[in-house]
């Protein structure tokens, strides 16, 4: 038997010498040949002592098999309490569980792939209800869509007939609709900021393509502009031979396919060498005649001229 080691106290000795015990207990639960060795007993408390043994179960590497037993006061028979595999401080661990939402990154959706949001979504916020009940001096009001519905029965034959899912002329639902507003939910302050600063990352001014660049988008005649409040920091790139075609730039983003980026820059021109090595130099094969030299004719010549 191995020797015991304590958590809080001392175990009690029938408990700790009941290692037979706890090994045919933890073999009834596992497959034969899974319990390997004795490793420790720790008390659990009064007359409450855990025998762990060695796991050879392929795929659990550092796991061990706890039996718990107990023996009742004055009582001389240690009974079973349980038995359960438990991990050790080496064991192989499934890595900790992720939901999905938080899971999933930009780009993983596919064709035919469904993304819900929660009701509570912080990006969201409801829009339009439809509840509200106007004045009854308002445009929208319900005698001014019996006057609006009176003067079209006037002029067409008869009362026209409503489409489906199309809302009254004249109700808010219809002012709404035609405004954009109909929507159960809209973008909150929040989901405004989080996109905000989503887009500013990626094609901001702060990035590498926007610090080479001649200038800023808010100039360039191929962004578009957005719609909202959202139109006084980003538009969306148009240029098809730029980096961010498609996407929604900073105005203070900028490229090189810069609409106004008609003149190109002059390109550096190297300073003269200190030595002309671009140059040849033409060298004589031989010396030029020195003017004092002795003709060219030999000395026979000039005795016969004497």
């Amino acid at each position: 038997m191995s020797a015991a080691t304590t958590r809080s106290r001392t175990p009690d000795r029938l408990c700790a010498e009941a290692v037979e015990l706890a090994r045919t207990a933890a073999e009834e639960a596992a497959a034969p040949g899974i319990v390997g060795a004795h490793v420790e007993a720790v008390s659990e408390g009064d007359r409450v002592v855990t025998h762990f043994f060695e796991c050879k179960e392929p795929g659990y590497r550092g796991w061990r098999w706890a039996v718990t037993v107990a023996r009742a006061s004055r009582a001389k028979v240690v009974t079973l309490d349980e038995t359960v595999l438990l991990p050790g401080s080496d064991a192989l661990l499934a890595p900790e569980w992720v939901p999905w939402s938080e899971r999933l990154r930009p780009g993983d959706m596919g064709p035919g792939d469904l993304l819900p949001t929660e009701a509570d979504d912080l990006r969201l916020e409801p829009g339009y209800s439809g509840e509200d009940t106007p004045p009854p001096n308002s445009p929208v009001s319900e005698e001014m869509a019996e006057l609006v519905e009176a003067e079209d029965a006037e002029v067409t034959d008869g009362p026209v007939a409503a489409l489906p899912l199309v809302p009254t002329r004249g109700s808010i639902a219809a002012v709404a609709e035609e405004l954009g507003m109909r929507r159960a939910r809209v973008l909150s302050r929040y989901g405004l900021h989080v996109a905000a600063d989503r887009w500013e990352e990626g094609f901001g001014a702060k990035t590498p393509m926007a610090q080479a660049a001649p200038a800023s988008c808010v100039s360039c005649g191929f962004l578009v502009p957005l719609a909202g409040s959202l139109k006084q920091a980003f538009g969306v790139c148009a240029n098809e031979f730029g980096p961010a075609d498609g996407r929604v730039v900073s105005l203070a983003y900028g490229c090189g396919g810069h609409s106004e980026a008609a003149v190109m820059p002059k390109p550096i021109r190297p300073s003269p060498h200190v030595f002309d090595s671009m140059n040849v130099d033409v060298l004589p094969l031989r010396p030029a005649a020195d003017s004092g030299s002795v003709d060219s004719s030999g000395p026979d010549e000039e005795l016969g001229h004497s």
